[in-house]
């Protein structure tokens, strides 16, 4: 069994004291790939930020197995395009900074990790380019780059292949499943690219908010629930085993 990194145990997340999902008890392995799923307002993103420890739990504790442990966070697109008139070395050079901050470039000379994540990505050509002048799909590449300069144990992706198209999407996953398997490299993405996540992912959580239910298990189980297909529909299934938790 592969190195426990990150156990979450009875964990009630929510606002203001007032839970909005039922507990959470799970854990994070090295290499693993979980898939986090839910419809919009579902509580996913307030489950994400209790993870990375941006909101307190309501209940319950989120664990690390170290103290140590190098995380990573890979946000939605726009959090860099709005905010920052970075160029794509630049953005690449934040995973170099410790923290969640997203910081000022770097000055002075550039260190080679920069380009030679760039370039595991395919993207060693756009280094000076403008982040936000480039392709949704090379933007992602741009950021995979980031993650990996980071070194990180478990990376966080929220919605990365939104605004993609297929094609781009279909890179992206490839992308990150080699880098994966290369660094044993533990993933958490939220994402509605449910077909996609089927095919990569080996553990599956859905929140649903309005129905007060949480899921754990594998992909072919969770997506083959009936509260899965009632919201996602009858594409997915697979029967395994699943845990199910209720408030």
């Amino acid at each position: 069994m592969s190195e426990l990194l990150l156990r979450c145990e009875a964990l009630r997340v929510g606002y203001l004291g007032r839970a909005i999902l039922p507990a959470i008890e799970l854990e994070i392995r090295a290499g693993e790939f979980w898939a986090v799923v839910g419809r919009n307002g579902s509580g996913k993103t307030t489950w994400l930020r209790t993870l990375l420890g941006l909101l307190p739990p309501v209940g319950g504790r989120v664990t690390r197995a170290r103290a140590d442990l190098s995380f990573s966070y890979v946000p939605q697109q726009k959090t860099i395009d709005e905010l920052y008139p970075l160029l794509a070395r630049d953005v690449v050079g934040l995973g170099l900074e410790r923290g969640w901050s997203f910081l000022a470039p770097r000055f002075g000379r550039e260190p080679p990790e920069i380009l030679e994540a760039l370039e595991e990505f395919g993207a060693g050509e756009l280094a000076g380019q403008p982040f936000r002048s480039l392709s949704e799909g090379q933007k992602q590449r741009v950021l995979f780059a980031r993650l990996a300069v980071s070194r990180a144990e478990l990376a966080v992706l929220d919605e990365p292949t939104s605004a993609m198209d297929p094609v781009a999407i279909d890179e992206a996953f490839e992308l990150l499943a080699r880098h994966r398997e290369r660094h044993a490299l533990a993933v958490v993405m939220v994402s509605h690219t449910v077909d996609r996540l089927r095919h990569y992912a080996d553990h599956a959580l859905l929140v649903d908010r309005e129905r007060e239910a949480v899921l754990v298990g594998s992909p072919e189980a969770v997506f083959a629930d009936e509260r899965f297909t009632a919201r996602f529909g009858e594409s997915a299934g697979g029967v395994s085993a699943l845990r199910e938790q209720r408030a």
